[in-house]
């Protein structure tokens, strides 16, 4: 046996097996709990701890992405549901049809980012509706911050559960 044999025996290179999967897969989800709508949850906790300029800074860093993301969603909302849709379900046909472990676990990470971003757009609609300000604004981020956590907790559960019994059958089938 050569070195180049043992090495490639040693690294698997499947996404469920493979370090750097789970290593994205924890930093997509470390990053989506980070920023709430754009906005960096630090800056939440500053106003929350020290009001006044943090939290002008707050309100005027929501009002912005708030601005932009019903911009994006206003302009190209159909457009970009209709794209994600194809490439998810493109994903989940690949991925749980044709038996793609790379599809599986491209979906297993963007489908529930897709819920993350329809959160967003509901968050940010709800913002706009109420103008909301100071403690009610941290909370309304809080709250969203706490279900952006959830889906990460259920996501990463479901795909470890997914990951575990695809690399169980691949370790007993023959070949």
């Amino acid at each position: 046996m050569d070195w180049k044999t043992l090495i490639f025996d040693l690294i698997d290179l499947r996404s469920f097996s493979n370090l750097w999967y789970w290593i994205a897969l924890a930093v997509t989800w470390s990053t989506a709990s980070h920023w709430v709508l754009g906005v960096p949850y630090d800056m939440v906790l500053r106003a929350r701890r020290s009001g006044g300029q943090a939290e002008t800074d707050l309100e005027d860093m929501v009002r912005i992405n708030v601005n932009r993301i019903l911009y994006i969603t206003r302009e190209a909302g159909l457009i970009l549901i209709t794209f994600f849709a194809f490439v998810l379900t493109t994903l989940v046909m690949l991925g749980f049809v044709y038996r793609n472990e790379f599809s599986q676990a491209l979906i297993l990470i963007a489908a529930p980012l897709s819920v993350v971003a329809l959160m967003s757009v509901a968050t940010a609609l709800r913002i706009e509706a109420t103008g909301e300000r100071g403690e009610a604004l941290r909370r309304r981020l809080s709250v969203h911050r706490v279900g952006v956590q959830i889906i990460g907790m259920i996501s990463i559960f479901i795909t470890a559960i997914w990951g575990m019994l695809q690399n169980f059958n691949v370790s007993i089938l023959p070949g």
